[in-house]
Parts: C-alpha cells; structure tokens; sequence
C-alpha cells in the first residue's frame, strides 16, 4: 500500500528564499491544503523494517527524514509532539534573532516564556511517548528550515507565531476526540489550554487593545448561538498545512493516523 508522505516545497518565494509579502505568506501557511502535494511511497503495512522499500527510502528513515506516525493513540501523541517541536524550534530561533534582541522588556518576556512552555510540552510528550512504546516508534528529533523566516522583522515573526499557536489550538481540538486513553485527553486538554494562551498573547502583540485576541477566523458556531469556539481541524489537514509551510523537512508518513 502507498502511504502519504507530507513533503511541499515552500510557493511564491522571492529569488532570494525569502517571503514576498505578508499577505502571500498568509495564503501560503494558513490552515489550506488545496495545492499541497503529496509525496508517495511504496509501503508495507506489515513490517516497519519494509515500509520504505528503496535504499534511498530506508537511508532517509534511518537518518530521520522520514517518520511514520504509527496508528491509534501513537499517532495522535507523535503527532503532538511533532507541533511541539516545530514551536519550540520557532520560538528557539527567534530568541537568537535581532527582532527579540531589540524587542520591548514585555515582548522579550512573552515570546521567552512561549519558548519555555513549547519546550516543556516537547519534552513531556517525548518522555510520555518513550514510557509506552519503543525508540523507533518515538518521532526523531526533526529537522526544520525556517530560512524563508526573516527574524529582524516584528511583523513576520509575530505573523509567524500566531500562524503557528493557532494552528496548534485547532489541532488540538481536532485530535482530542480521536484519543481513545482518557489519560492522554486529559493532558491534551491542559496542554491547548496553555496554546489558547499563547494564541491570544500574539494575537494581543499584533493588535492590541482590539478583538483579535479571538477573532472570528478563529472561531467556530456549532450551536447556532454564534462564533464562541475554536477551530477544530483534522490531523491530516494540520499535517498537510504544516507542509506547506516548507518549515518541516522530515517527511511524515500519517496514512494510519486516526481521522474525523
């Protein structure tokens, strides 16, 4: 069987790598997957030593190019814990940029302790994952480019970051009811609520003393009441959006990921 293996060039580059606007970038990193290109496979699903069938296959699994996702609650928590990786290597790389170097005293404290939780929310998840199944079934220590990032500048970072923390939430969300370990539920649920958190505080630096902190692209009416919930999106779609960023170059194999 062929399995889907996330993989996109990043679109609409300049010459030199870098993004061409902000609202291009928008287009480009929002939670859409119309375009996105799917890389294949040739797979097995007996055996994860014949998964990946080419010796170029094999050398890019080993070398931690390429992960599959595995199945059932597995999936859900590598999944998890690969969006906290991609944040917290965010996070990490603006703190070494010269926008967060000449930011405000509140604005360095904010995207410090963002760094500081998405760590620790990587970290637990690792170990929680390591505590229930094998080393290769744990999600590599993944690679990123965030070359199309110009981390001197207020507006793309903080576009970037609110990009990432609401995707973060809607990924939540979506894959919340797809774990069938209540216990995991549980820590999903604090960990979102502290995304929610973060989502609102970028939201706050961009526009503040505005609604942004909970717009209505952001929210959800699922009662006919009116928009007071957030987005919920299915794993695939966050793992295709996350592709398309061009941020992750691991590839992700997610075929036997649970789905809504």
């Amino acid at each position: 069987m062929k399995k889907p293996i996330f993989n996109v060039e990043f679109a609409d580059q300049g010459p030199d790598g870098k993004l061409n606007s902000r609202r291009r970038f928008l287009k480009n990193t929002g939670l859409l997957v119309a375009g996105t290109g799917l890389f294949m496979y040739s797979c097995s699903d007996e055996s994860p030593e014949e998964e990946l069938l080419s010796a170029d296959a094999a050398a890019d699994r080993r070398a931690g190019k390429v992960f599959n996702l595995g199945k059932g609650d597995l999936a859900i928590l590598n999944y998890a814990y690969v969006l906290e990786q991609l944040e917290a290597e965010y996070y990490r790389q603006v703190l070494e940029g010269s926008y967060w170097a000449n930011a405000s005293a509140e604005e360095k404290q904010i995207l410090q302790d963002l760094y500081y939780h998405e760590v620790i929310h990587r970290d637990f998840l690792k170990v929680a994952i390591s505590s229930v199944a094998s080393p290769g079934k744990v999600a590599p220590d993944l690679i990123f480019d965030f070359s199309s990032v110009d981390f001197s500048d207020r507006s793309t970072v903080l576009t970037v970051a609110q990009i990432l923390e609401d995707t973060g939430v809607s990924a939540y969300n979506g894959a919340g009811n797809l774990l069938e370990n209540t216990d995991y539920l549980l820590v999903a649920g604090k960990i979102v609520s502290v995304e929610a958190r973060h989502a609102a505080a970028i939201r706050d630096l961009i526009a503040p003393g505005t609604t942004n902190f909970a717009s209505d692209d952001v929210l959800v009416d699922i009662l006919g009441t009116g928009k007071a919930y957030d987005k919920a999106t299915d794993p695939r779609d966050v793992l295709a959006a996350v592709a398309a960023t061009g941020f992750l170059e691991t590839k992700i194999i997610a075929n036997n990921v649970p789905t809504n």
